[in-house]
Formats: C-alpha cells, structure tokens, sequence
C-alpha cells in the first residue's frame, strides 16, 4: 500500500479537488493507497473540507493540530500516521503533478528506496524569491554534503526509510535535508511545477527567510564558521588601512591621522562583532528548543 501524506495550511479550496485527483490516478493504476491530510491549524473551513472528503472516501485519513506547528511538523504527523509500505510526501496545491506518483511507486518497486521528484524548473517566481531560493540551497549543499539545488519535498520513501526518519530525535527538522542525510538506494525522477489550482502561496519573503535561517542553522556549523571568518577578514583590512594610512602620511609628509584608522577599525569590528553575536544566538536558540524537547506537534483530532 501506498500512503500520501498531504500537509495542508488554509486550503478548503482545493481539498476536494487534491482527494478526487489522486485517488482518480491510483485507482486507475490499481494502486492500494491512503491519504493522510494534515491540517497545520488553519484558521478557515480546511478541516472541515477533510472531513467532508472522508466520509466520501474511506481512503481518506485526517489530522488535525491544535495551532499552526508549521510545514515541518504537518510531514513529520503524516510520517508517523503513515501505515503504507512506502509513503509519499507532496504539497495539497498540486503543483506537485499527481500522475508522477505512479512513476514513483514503480521505482520503489524496483526496489529503490528513496525516490526524489527534482523540479526542472522552480515555475513563475518573482526573480528576487528566485535567487533568495538557490542561494539558500547551494548553502545547504555545501552544509548537507548532497545536492539540493533542485530538490523539492515531493518524495516516495520506503517504509524502512520512514521508521528511520521519525525516530530521529531532533525538535528543529527539515524533510528535504534529513531525507537526504540518512543514505538509502536512491534515484530521481524530474517533473514541470505545474500552476496551483486554487489559492495563493502561504510562504512570504519573511517567512522563507526565517525557515532558511533555522534550517541552515540546525543542519550546519558553516554560519557561525563564516563569522569568524568575516571576523578575521574585518582584523585583515583594518590593518590593511592602517598600513595604507602610514604610507600616505610617510609618502605624503603629511598628518598620520590616528582618528580616522580608530574610526574605521570601529566600525569594522562592530559590525563583525554584531554579525558574530546574531549567529550565535540562532544556535543558542535551537539549543533551548532541543533542550526543553516540547512535543513537535499536538494533535486535536482525527478522522
């Protein structure tokens, strides 16, 4: 059997549509499958539409939170409710085009055990989010040791992969580089990002930003190693400008001008010294969420 977990944030509109259309194509593969919606705690009529498609489909399973726990724990819910003997994780707007699922799941058979959708394309984006979005991946290469730059959450585990996955203890995940990281058999199967049916996207430049800046600092050192990088670097041209400055002053006979290297080297220190504090506190931050080891999600109800 085949499970799909669906995370799902204020989408009553497409709900239904998402439901009929996957279970439309697995049917028709003749594919045992579950769907596994899982409300982040959204604040419109989204839990409802779920329960609305269960009782038209005894396929359909329903999860819901007690608040919005964000993306990362709706998948890390679905994994853990997941009874399949593979599982597919893909976003409800189905941008994520359905009828690669049936490619997927042949692959698994063959007996790959991760199977990646990567994007060929990451479809219409402003080109700001654009580089924002292959910036923050090539970090994560570079942190993750595996190519990201095309990855995406569209993937089919083997149920082997999955029990791994949940019993890892961490508080702060991030399904893309965790999926990764663990190894397995793998491939990849490339899709088109199809145009979203209904809605708009619930992911803000801010809030990419904040999960970019969580996820780099929960998977790498390199942030805090590129401080006191630019720290050393800061030391480097402070002392450059201070060389520069007496070989003016000796070539020049004029003024050595201390005021001017002190207020250079002041500025430069400061801000590094900022920059080195700001890093620091991201870490510290993530040490007090695995410190306190709070729930990373709380289930409401289910359906």
């Amino acid at each position: 059997m085949l499970s799909v977990v669906i995370p799902s944030y204020r989408e009553e509109g497409i709900i239904e549509k998402a439901a009929q259309t996957i279970s439309e194509i697995l049917s028709k593969a003749q594919i045992a499958y579950e769907l596994i919606f899982v409300d982040d705690g959204s604040n419109d009529g989204t839990w409802f539409k779920i329960c609305e498609v269960r009782k038209l489909n005894p396929n359909v399973r329903g999860i819901r939170f007690s608040r919005n726990f964000g993306k990362e724990a709706a998948i890390l819910a679905g994994l853990c409710a997941a009874t399949g003997d593979c599982t597919a994780v893909m976003d409800c707007d189905l941008q994520h085009p359905p009828k690669l699922l049936i490619d997927m799941y042949k692959m698994w058979q063959s007996g790959i055990e991760i199977v990646e959708a990567v994007k060929r394309e990451r479809g219409r984006e402003s080109l700001l989010r654009r580089i924002a979005a292959n910036t923050f991946y090539k970090f994560m290469s570079k942190a993750t040791g595996v190519d990201m730059t095309s990855s995406s959450d569209y993937k089919l585990l083997d149920k082997r992969v999955v029990e791994v996955l949940i019993s890892m203890p961490e508080r702060v995940t991030f399904f893309r580089a965790m999926s990764s990281w663990v190894g397995f058999k793998r491939e990849s199967i490339e899709f088109d990002v199809e145009e979203r049916f209904s809605g708009v996207s619930k992911w803000s430049l801010i809030s990419l930003i904040k999960y970019a800046l969580r996820n780099i600092v929960s998977y790498s050192a390199l942030a805090i190693y590129f401080a006191s990088m630019l720290g050393a670097l800061s030391t480097l041209a402070a002392f450059i400008l201070l060389v520069a400055r007496v070989i003016y002053s000796v070539s020049k006979h004029v003024d050595f001008g201390m005021d001017y290297v002190i207020l250079v080297s002041i500025f430069l220190m400061s801000g590094i010294i900022l920059i080195f504090q700001g890093v620091t506190g991201y870490y510290i931050s993530n040490m007090l969420y695995e410190i306190k080891a709070r729930p990373r999600y709380i289930v409401a109800e289910e359906v």
